[in-house]
């Protein structure tokens, strides 16, 4: 295919993309009251527990304020429902030019990453209400607790993406060692760094006060890491197994005309 060919292959792959993202936002947008209601669940709790409705609430600062967030949030869930659409456009478009072997450990590398991306994100929704709850806790007993709605739903859905993709990390792991640039001794080599980053974002994720949320998320990526670690072993191994031994060619064998 020519350039002008490709620029118009991308073009319908982009125009595609875009309709479903919009006919999911459309879908989205009459699911926000449910999802909102979800989002907004550790509000009611913290009211609960203070016994005063009135002093925890989630308000909005604009007159449009409400329907922003609609729309924020009918865009986030659109984008995960038009993910298979788009993600094959991308894949359709790049397919062509992969060779057999490479097309395969794509799909691997894209099967394995998709599900950790949603667990990391169910991961964030279980630690999401603790952050909540403890981060009310210090404020005085005659203040009141108005969360701002743009606000709210920024830190929930940032702390989710966050941790998505911290998920998928050590599936870039593997793909490095699967293109040769580290070994699977180098990648175990590296544990205590490892654990040291994974402690300090997990630290950074959640709030200081809540050590349990980050203990949580501190073990379950430090349990990734070791896991692609021990993959990337297997790997290495099995390709010491496959490559040919080299034998280094002796002398030639000599005759002695006497024997």
């Amino acid at each position: 295919m020519s350039l002008g060919q490709h620029l118009i292959e991308l073009r319908r792959r982009l125009i595609i993309s875009a309709l479903a993202l919009v006919a999911s936002m459309v879908v989205s947008f009459f699911l926000t009251d449910w999802i909102i209601w979800a989002m907004t669940e550790p509000i009611r709790v913290v009211a609960e527990q203070r016994g005063d409705t009135e002093a925890v609430k989630l308000m909005y600062s604009t007159i449009t304020g409400p329907f922003d967030m609609r729309l924020r949030i009918s865009f986030s869930v659109g984008i995960i429902l038009s993910a298979p659409i788009w993600l094959w456009q991308i894949w359709a478009f790049l397919m062509p030019g992969l060779t057999r072997k490479e097309v395969r450990y794509t799909v691997g590398f894209v099967s394995a990453a998709v599900p950790l991306f949603f667990a990391g994100v169910y991961t964030g929704w279980l630690v999401m209400p603790h952050i909540v709850e403890i981060m009310a806790t210090f404020s005085p007993e005659a203040s009141a607790n108005f969360y701002e709605g743009k606000y709210y739903y920024d830190f929930v859905f940032k702390l989710l993406l966050v941790v998505g993709v911290a998920f998928i990390i050590p599936v870039f792991l593997v793909a490095l060692n699967f293109a040769g640039i580290m070994s699977g001794k180098a990648i175990l080599k590296g544990w205590r760094v490892a654990i040291l980053i994974a402690v300090v974002f997990s630290g950074l994720a959640t709030p200081a006060a809540d050590i349990v949320s980050m203990l949580m998320l501190a073990s379950i990526l430090t349990v990734l890491y070791f896991a692609a670690a021990a993959l990337s072993l297997l790997l290495d191994l099995r390709r010491s197994r496959r490559a040919p031994e080299l034998t280094v060619p002796g002398p030639p064998p000599t005759t002695d005309p006497l024997a």
